[in-house]
């Protein structure tokens, strides 16, 4: 799918989207529950979708109700299928392999796209310690393992992800760990672990005690069985809502519903941004205004996206249009995303004639009044693709996005939703 976005002016209310965070999570607890739980507002998008085939294929049975709202009935992992397949989902892979390994059935776990070529090698380094058999194709996927996961006292590396740490820490609460520990040295994206506490909470699983980050130990003590029946509303998307505050804020005004300002989710961030950058904005529990129907000139700004990268692409298409140059830090943390987005950003907002320089864990965006008309390429990455639609409502004339449709990983309906804020959006090829 091609898209064309035409320089616009934003305007109206738009919900956001469910937060796959969230709901992977959720679907990850509901399994491991034992229970029958109740899922509202669950996503819809591609990695959403992984999830739930996921736990099917390990036992979990699934309704939708006209609502739209999810059942999700449970005894636990029990798989009906050897192998199963986590799309292109990094969250996916990470939080179910251990989960998986619960099972004592030879199993095999799968992936497409980039996930391939995503280093996996601390599956290597840590489930031999758990009593796990695991091969390998030198440290990426395929996995074929074989259980079950017996808790242990283990140290792990939190550098690359935290969506490793969140997947033992759900399976130790389904193994009914006692007296263990799982250490941690250099944890980045600590708050997605608050976000994984809180949904473990929620289903009634047993939460390990946090210490600073550095350690969750699991104690000796019983724990209460979660209830007979569990409901969940996955919360609305920081991620993705915040490509929709960001073309309020440069194109217009727009009120943004279904962000919870208290949320754990470490996106929530954009705020800070925003309001450094001198962005207008009204914030309530239920939604949040930005703009006030006035022209503003918005300020660079210096942001450290270290614990929630996958800001950077809407933050470089704020930074884009900011008056100065606004400096990020974290880029050593996009290496090993959909792509290579430091090097992808700076490649196709060039296009855009936006100057990004890269000096180590930096990057340096030059902020430019007059966005230039072209055609760029979303590199198969969903936020690329919505930074690029972002940025193409301040451009002179109109910016084609090729392979738009990397954006089903997270958030389908996110032209649309851009449309209804009132873009011009002119779909081409639309095979989604």
């Amino acid at each position: 799918m091609n898209v064309t976005i035409s320089p616009s002016k934003i305007s109206g209310i738009v919900q956001a989207p469910a937060s796959k965070s969230s709901m992977q999570r959720a679907c990850a607890a509901a399994l491991i529950s034992k229970s029958v739980s109740h899922i509202k507002n669950p996503g819809s998008s591609n990695d959403d979708l992984s999830a739930l085939r996921v736990i099917r294929d390990l036992g979990a049975k699934l309704e939708k109700l006209e609502d739209g709202s999810l059942i999700i009935q449970s005894r636990g992992v029990e798989p009906v299928n050897r192998h199963v397949h986590c799309g292109e989902s990094g969250l996916g892979i990470r939080m179910f392999a251990p989960i998986v390994a619960l099972s004592n059935q030879a199993m095999t776990i799968e992936g497409e796209g980039s996930l391939l070529s995503r280093p996996m090698d601390f599956f290597d380094q840590i489930f031999p310690l758990l009593g796990i058999d695991l091969q390998s194709n030198r440290g990426k996927l395929p996995l074929r393992i074989l259980g079950p996961l017996k808790p242990a006292n283990i140290q792990t590396d939190g550098s690359l992800s935290s969506q490793f740490l969140t997947g033992l820490l759900m399976a130790y609460a389904a193994a009914d760990a006692k007296d263990v520990t799982i250490s941690v040295h250099n944890l980045k994206s600590r708050p997605y672990i608050d976000l994984t506490l809180s949904v473990m909470r929620a289903f009634g699983l047993k939460v390990p005690v946090n210490n600073a980050y550095a350690s969750f130990y699991f104690s000796p003590d019983p724990w209460k069985k979660p209830a007979a029946k569990i409901e969940y509303t996955v919360e609305g998307d920081w991620s993705g809502g915040a490509f929709l505050l960001v073309a309020a804020a440069i194109a217009g005004t727009a009120t943004i519903r279904g962000l919870d300002p208290e949320s754990t989710q470490a996106d929530k961030a954009i705020l800070k941004a925003l309001q450094d950058a001198e962005v207008p904005m009204a914030i309530t529990p239920l939604e949040i205004t930005i703009g006030n129907g006035k022209p503003v000139l918005l300020k660079a700004f210096v942001f450290d996206a270290t614990d929630c990268p996958d800001l950077f692409p809407p933050l470089v298409a704020l930074a884009s249009v900011c008056e100065g140059s606004s400096l990020i830090h974290g880029v050593g943390r996009l290496a090993h995303k959909e792509s290579d987005r430091a090097i992808t950003l700076q490649e196709e907002f060039g296009k855009l004639g936006v100057d990004i320089q890269i000096d180590g864990d930096k990057m340096i965006i030059k902020g430019n009044n007059i966005l230039k008309s072209a055609s760029v390429h979303s590199r198969f990455d969903h936020r690329i693709a919505m930074a690029a639609g972002v940025a193409a409502l301040r451009a002179t004339g109109p910016v084609r996005i090729e392979k738009a449709d990397a954006i089903n990983k997270s958030y389908p309906v996110f032209f649309d939703d851009l449309s209804k804020m009132g873009a011009s959006v002119q779909v081409l090829d639309k095979n989604y």
